[in-house]
């Protein structure tokens, strides 16, 4: 039975993880790139598809390296260890805005993104496989799968929170204060990060196959549980980020700026804590309202019949700040669905792994949550491309001035990026939610 210090260790892993470096690279990062930095909208798109391709080779790689580490630490935990300060210093130096022209600034970003990306991927992947040998009874991967989605968004409604008002307190020039902030999230992820390395155990010894060899590869896509979970996975982070990555120009253009209500300010950040808040509640509650349905299959099936009941509510708001007390409570109520079933997957990735394990005579676990990760950042981030793709058609463009370098943004068609903007937030993840709830019904796995 393992102590509450060490769920608690496993909640930092993502609180550092998923609530500070994925989040503000999930909702600040498109109009960071765009508005603040000054890369086109094309450089943006192009740069988040990239990275999405670079994820499909390194993800499940480290996966496979993961499966294979041996050391006093165990198998995946010296990888949050060692990765700690190099996810904290990359992602405050994708933050700081160079002096170095359209096409340095445009090298700069690339590497950088990049290179976060690899380093995510070396702390993320065996935190996520650490839920497969920290314990082999079901309801404790429950327990532990509610702690690190709880961890995720409570320190990811602590940032974007805190988030303006750190900006007002830094003062300067937009540039300096997303740098300032940068260094100060990096700090904190790096101690996260670290502190679960330290404070978890793993008890159980993963059975490796004796030789490295291309064959757990192939039984992947052998293995009908992970295939669709897989696909639900994308589903999952298209729907969270679409959202996310929507949620600045929502603002910007759709409500003409930050919203002032009795003196709280409420800026894109600090909306989408409003949902990070019920996600936290109401991920800890997971547990419970799976045990009440009966199985993780139909509670997922109900958390998502009611976001994409509830994204359908928010398209027919009327586009006015005057509402926004309306849109909170749609992004609220939401965001129950999100909190329940979020903790849902990798719990069922754990069920996968353990079905790999008895019809293959070998642990993937490591291969198979890399698969989570991919999708997490696959989803996430495409959804980002998209977003910016989808601006761009609409009317909007963004650059560099090669004169003075500042950043300089047209709007062609204003009424239709607004609608776009809209859209984005609400319409296109009710579908993705419909598509999910297929999906969903089609998993075989029924604990």
């Amino acid at each position: 039975m393992a102590r509450w210090t060490e769920k608690l260790g496993y909640a930092l892993g993502d609180a550092a993880a998923g609530g500070i470096t994925w989040k503000v690279m999930s909702i600040a990062f498109p109009l960071f790139f765009t508005n603040v930095f000054g890369l086109t909208v094309a450089d943006t798109a192009t740069l988040m598809l990239v990275a999405r391709l670079f994820d499909v080779v390194t993800d499940p790689m480290m996966g496979a390296l993961a499966d294979r580490t041996r050391s006093r630490w165990g198998t995946y935990r010296p990888w949050m260890i060692i990765g700690a300060v190099p996810l904290g210093v990359v992602f405050a130096l994708l933050l700081y805005t160079p002096d170095l022209g359209a096409v340095g600034k445009r090298i700069w970003a690339y590497t950088l993104y990049l290179l976060m990306m690899v380093v995510y991927t070396a702390v993320n992947v065996p935190y996520g496989s650490m839920l497969g040998v920290m314990t082999d009874d079901d309801n404790e991967k429950n327990e532990f799968s509610a702690f690190r989605m709880v961890g995720a968004y409570a320190m990811g409604f602590v940032t974007l929170l805190a988030f303006p008002y750190m900006q007002q307190l830094t003062g300067g020039t937009v540039q300096h204060q997303y740098a300032v902030l940068g260094v100060v999230f990096g700090g904190l992820a790096t101690a996260g990060t670290l502190a679960c390395g330290l404070l978890t155990r793993e008890r159980l010894k993963p059975r490796r196959a004796e030789h490295f060899s291309m064959k757990p590869f192939a039984d992947l896509f052998r293995n009908r549980p992970w295939v669709i979970l897989t696909l639900i996975g994308v589903g999952m982070n298209f729907f969270n980020g679409f959202r996310y990555a929507v949620a600045g120009y929502l603002f910007e253009y759709c409500l003409h700026g930050d919203v002032t209500v009795s003196g709280l300010i409420i800026n894109y950040t600090v909306f989408m804590t409003f949902g990070e808040l019920t996600c936290m509640v109401f991920g800890g509650v997971s547990p419970a309202f799976t045990r009440w349905v009966g199985s993780k299959r139909k509670a997922f099936r109900l958390a998502l019949m009611g976001c994409a009941v509830c994204s359908v509510a928010f398209f027919l708001i009327p586009m006015d700040a005057r509402y926004i007390g309306l849109m909170v409570a749609v992004v609220v109520m939401t965001s129950v669905g999100v909190g329940l079933f979020s903790p849902l997957l990798w719990s069922m990735y754990a069920d996968v792994a353990d079905y790999a394990t008895e019809k293959n005579g070998a642990s993937s676990t490591g291969l198979i949550f890399s698969s989570g990760t991919m999708a997490q950042k696959f989803g996430t981030a495409l959804s980002g491309s998209l977003v910016a793709l989808l601006l761009g058609i609409a009317g909007f463009a963004s650059g560099s001035d090669p004169v003075t370098g500042e950043t300089v943004v047209t709007i062609t068609n204003e009424e239709g990026v607004r609608r776009m903007i809209w859209s984005l937030f609400s319409l296109f993840p009710a579908a993705i939610a419909l598509l999910m709830l297929w999906l969903v019904q089609l998993y075989p796995i029924k604990k």
